[in-house]
């Protein structure tokens, strides 16, 4: 098994690879984004992560970015590849769901995402 050397990494993004993600184009998107990264020569500052669910499944497909802490609802390859290409920008801001504010995880107001089950109790 692979042991990778992280130091230098700016950004670890998180591909959601759960059944929902998959069934709606999760490995075209992981392959996109890799793709991107090799492309733009970001293999020394971005690693990525296939997961298991996110538990966002009706926005499927879902990426997180950190450090950062962004969620993204990604709907197309081509979405994945604009997030490896504008890191830390705000271009994508209708795709972010969920994002770190004063250190808190909220709901990105212009996000179309469903709000979803409270985990509190």
């Amino acid at each position: 098994m692979t042991t990778w050397d992280l130091k230098g990494m700016s950004t670890h993004l998180f591909i959601c690879n759960g059944s929902s993600c998959m069934r709606k184009g999760g490995e075209e998107l992981t392959q996109a984004i890799r793709n991107e990264i090799e492309l733009l020569q970001l293999d020394e500052q971005i690693h990525t992560t296939r997961t298991r669910c996110n538990g966002r499944c009706q926005d499927a497909c879902i990426v997180i970015s950190y450090p950062e802490g962004v969620w993204y609802r990604v709907e197309s390859p081509e979405i994945g590849r604009q997030i490896v290409r504008d890191q830390n920008e705000q271009s994508l801001n209708e795709n972010i769901i969920y994002q770190f504010v004063n250190g808190e995880m909220a709901v990105n107001p212009a996000s179309r995402a469903p709000v979803g089950i409270s985990k509190k109790k």
